[in-house]
């Protein structure tokens, strides 16, 4: 009866050990893995920060020869935060009240990026 629970004890030692070893071998290659597809993120990641950055050089250089004024002026940055605001849903006054402004100098500025809506919805019939 000894030698049947010895052999039974050492049966699940060496499957013991065999778990450990199959186990470190799946964890290595879903390591392998995970650092393929990081590795394959971040090469897209830099080629979309290439894109955008050639598509920022290339609207400053459309905005210097049309006579624009340039991308990094203060004037440019507040009405890119403006239309942000404005795009993001924020009314005129919520706009004016961020910015400093008043609601009709805010008004102004934006109109160009304004969508009006000069029809109105068919009515159900």
């Amino acid at each position: 009866m000894g030698w049947i629970i010895a052999i039974l004890f050492g049966t699940a030692v060496v499957l013991l050990i065999l778990s450990f070893v199959k186990t470190t071998q799946s964890n290595s290659k879903l390591e392998q893995q995970i650092e393929h597809v990081s590795i394959s993120v971040l090469n897209e990641v830099h080629g979309l920060e290439m894109q955008l950055r050639n598509i920022q050089l290339d609207a400053e250089i459309t905005a210097q020869q049309a006579g624009a004024a340039p991308a990094d002026s203060e004037e440019r940055d507040l009405l890119r935060e403006m239309l942000d605001l404005y795009k993001r849903g924020y009314s005129i006054d919520s706009i004016a009240g961020k910015t400093k402004l008043k609601p009709n100098e805010v008004e102004s500025l934006l109109s160009p990026y304004m969508t009006q809506k000069t029809e109105r919805g068919l009515v159900a019939q």
